[in-house]
């Protein structure tokens, strides 16, 4: 009896310190439902590119796991980031898209934003973008030159969004006359108030938007570009002013390269910070694979959607980057904000 007790006892301790087999990735995600969150209202081009994605995606997970949208619109993409960051499930069964601009929102003080953007894991864009300034047709204002004279009723969401950015940073370094008015939910309920004349314009559309949400509005004229924002300028629009040309200072070109500067993570994709390694890479992947799967490609084409996929990690690095800009270039930016 004592050595079949302590035969027991051995058995048991040899139970305890043997690791068990972790659950494989498909394991986990067989049969599951993936959440993928939309930080802005449906209808613009950050909900109509993840319905997209959602729809193909799921074959390239391993267990091909359902991916549901769902829209959480709020301070220009500032709440569902929030969400992701402090309340989403860290499992791998959560993802979103934010705003481009909302994970440099702690970078330039905002305390709204309450979250490490270094500490996402980032999945990948569907696009490296370039974005266009413009007013409505019946304005009158058909060049960058006459914003340097004229005021401008341009809409915003929040002061995250590229709608509030764009157009203040413009102001501040190279005097345009941009009022900025927020509250708008998202990029379609803007191009509605532009349409009702509530606004005169928007600054800080994505071009890839502006082709796959309103295609009629630019062969009617609807519409007049003033200039583009980006690093560089899209292959499409070569007779447009590049506002990275049109700044007159080292300080005003490194400036609009903060802002600017993502572009590159033109519809990013991200899990909350504590996701299993092995589920971000299983996403990350899927997600590759999905950019060039014909199905997918075909549903973005007849949508009239680029395809510039960026990998999650060329985006962590410029993350990493953005977050590593000189303080002075960081405090005089901010000023420009308020």
């Amino acid at each position: 009896m004592c050595r079949l007790t302590v035969r027991i006892a051995v058995l048991a301790v040899v139970a305890l310190s043997t690791p068990t087999q972790a659950q494989s990735v498909a394991d986990f995600y067989k049969g599951k439902t993936i959440e993928v969150y939309i930080g802005t209202s449906v209808g613009g081009g950050y909900d109509a590119y993840t319905r997209i994605l959602s729809r193909h995606m799921g074959r390239y997970v391993p267990g091909n796991p359902v991916l549901v949208p769902k829209n959480m619109a709020g301070g220009g993409g500032i709440r569902a980031a929030n969400f992701l960051y402090n309340a989403a499930p860290r499992d791998g069964l959560v993802f979103g898209t934010i705003n481009r601009g909302i994970p440099f929102e702690p970078l330039l003080g905002n305390k709204a934003a309450q979250f490490d953007a270094t500490r996402f894991h980032w999945i990948g864009s569907t696009n490296d973008e370039v974005s266009i300034c413009v007013a409505w047709h019946s304005t009158g204002i058909e060049r960058y030159q006459q914003v340097l004279e004229r005021e401008l009723v341009v809409g915003a969401s929040g002061v995250g969004a590229d709608t509030y950015q764009f157009p203040k940073v413009a102001n501040g370094v190279l005097g345009t006359k941009f009022r900025v008015v927020t509250g708008y939910p998202g990029g379609n309920d803007i191009d509605l108030a532009m349409e009702r004349q509530e606004v005169q314009g928007r600054c800080g559309w994505s071009w890839s938007s502006v082709k796959a949400t309103h295609p009629t509005w630019l062969p009617q004229r609807k519409f007049n570009m003033l200039f583009q924002m980006g690093l560089s300028k899209h292959p499409e629009l070569p007779d447009t002013p590049l506002i990275m040309d049109l700044a007159k200072s080292d300080e005003g070109r490194a400036i609009f390269k903060l802002i600017f500067g993502r572009q590159l993570m033109a519809w990013p994709f991200v899990t909350p910070p504590g996701v299993p390694q092995d589920r971000v890479e299983a996403l990350r992947t899927a997600f590759t694979k999905t950019m060039h799967d014909t199905e997918f490609l075909a549903d973005a084409a007849k949508a009239k959607f680029e395809i510039r996929s960026v990998t999650g990690m060329a985006i962590q690095t410029l993350v990493q980057e953005i977050y590593a800009t000189p303080p002075a270039v960081v405090r005089k930016t901010v000023e420009l904000l308020q």
